[in-house]
């Protein structure tokens, strides 16, 4: 696995590394007031941060090599988070408002007396770590059976991705759904016995998400230089030609489709208690253009660039919404024009392109020549 990693893959992982485990050693031991500190709020924003750049991996992942457009990928990531938050609501116990063990407190509100079918096994867990790739994934493979089955591309599938996620928002809104309706699950107190708000469980759920990042760059590392990659990259560029010589392009889209969902749901299951709380706006369509953004921003089918993008629209978006609140929405937009206007590859590959600018002019004029004279 490793020999499949070029050079930015090691600088990328050594950075993920990096980060993480320094951001919990000055946390822990940099003393409180000095400069190196890092305090507990900026542990959760860098979990956030790693997060986000998993799930634009697993965007990258579809779009840069599959060339699968899919605004509709914030669904599964709000997904795997509900999956994670109804196990944290189950942990919550007697601690409740209500002090009901057995319902959530929107439920005790509600009038509900036994908890929905589909809550089962959700005090596991194991089975919500679970849950939280496979229904994701389970609903990828129904939408994206049916949609490459079909030959649904390009601009009708972004359509209908989109279409798919804001029906499941208007679901999730609904009070008779047990979900919690507009406000969603929140007020969690611990996971695996341990207290969220506590600073090693903060720190732990941050290096989790790292570690999260990290194997799903190798896994999508892995997938796209192997002979899979190679025909997922051809269906791309010329399905009707790969169809042709024989290979099933809507297996290749399919199963590269559901592994992106998977990816995206274990992200959202990582993003909910740090966060502490999820509810149906993570459904909105808007997240998931968001996430397209920060893919062309870093540089879509670059893998690195995708979660460089994410990290960097992220904190620019912390920055203005706190700084200039009425202004974020435009810089996205303007952020988004000029991207595509000046840097269409994205910010690794324009930093790609002027290195070899800059290994050329300093070659010796001889040397430039003779390779000028080979091409």
């Amino acid at each position: 696995m490793l020999s499949l990693i070029d050079g930015k893959g090691r600088i990328f992982l050594a950075i993920v590394a990096i980060v993480a485990i320094g951001a919990v050693a000055l946390n822990a031991w940099a003393p409180v007031g000095s400069p190196f500190h890092v305090p507990n709020y900026m542990v959760s924003l860098i979990g956030k941060y790693l997060c986000y750049a998993l799930l634009a991996l697993s965007v990258d992942l579809i779009w840069g090599f599959a060339g699968i457009l899919s605004l509709g990928h914030g669904a599964f990531f709000a997904l795997g988070g509900y999956v994670m938050g109804m196990h944290l609501m189950r942990e919550i116990g007697d601690r409740g408002v209500y002090g009901n063990p057995d319902l959530p407190d929107f439920m005790v509100f509600l009038d509900w007396k036994e908890l929905p079918w589909y809550w089962a096994g959700s005090d596991s867990p194991l089975f919500a770590i679970i849950i939280c790739m496979a229904a994701p994934g389970a609903l990828a493979f129904l939408f994206g059976w049916l949609a490459f089955r079909s030959r649904v591309t390009g601009v009708y599938f972004s359509i209908i991705s989109q279409a798919m996620t804001f029906a499941l928002m208007l679901a999730f809104f609904r009070n008779d759904m047990g979900f919690g309706g507009n406000n969603g699950l929140t007020d969690f107190k611990e996971f695996l016995g341990l207290d969220l708000q506590a600073d090693a469980t903060r720190a732990g759920l941050m290096l989790a998400s790292a570690v999260a990042l990290a194997g799903g760059y190798l896994l999508c590392r892995w997938m796209t230089t192997s002979k899979y990659g190679r025909v997922l990259t051809a269906v791309r560029d010329a399905e009707s030609r790969a169809r042709f010589i024989g290979f099933r392009a809507e297996h290749y889209k399919l199963f590269a489709f559901v592994v992106s969902a998977m990816m995206a749901g274990v992200a959202g299951a990582l993003y909910t208690p740090q966060v502490g709380i999820i509810n149906p706006s993570e459904f909105q369509p808007a997240n998931s253009i968001e996430i397209i953004v920060w893919v062309a921003v870093g540089g879509r089918g670059t893998l690195v660039g995708a979660a460089l993008g994410a990290v960097l629209v992220n904190y620019a978006k912390t920055y203005l919404t706190g700084a200039m609140p009425e202004f974020w929405l435009f810089a996205l937009g303007g952020l988004f024009v000029a991207v595509t206007l000046f840097f269409p590859k994205g910010i690794v590959a324009e930093m790609a392109r002027l290195r070899e600018v800059i290994v050329r002019k300093q070659k010796p004029p001889k040397m430039a020549s003779a390779e000028a004279g080979d091409d």
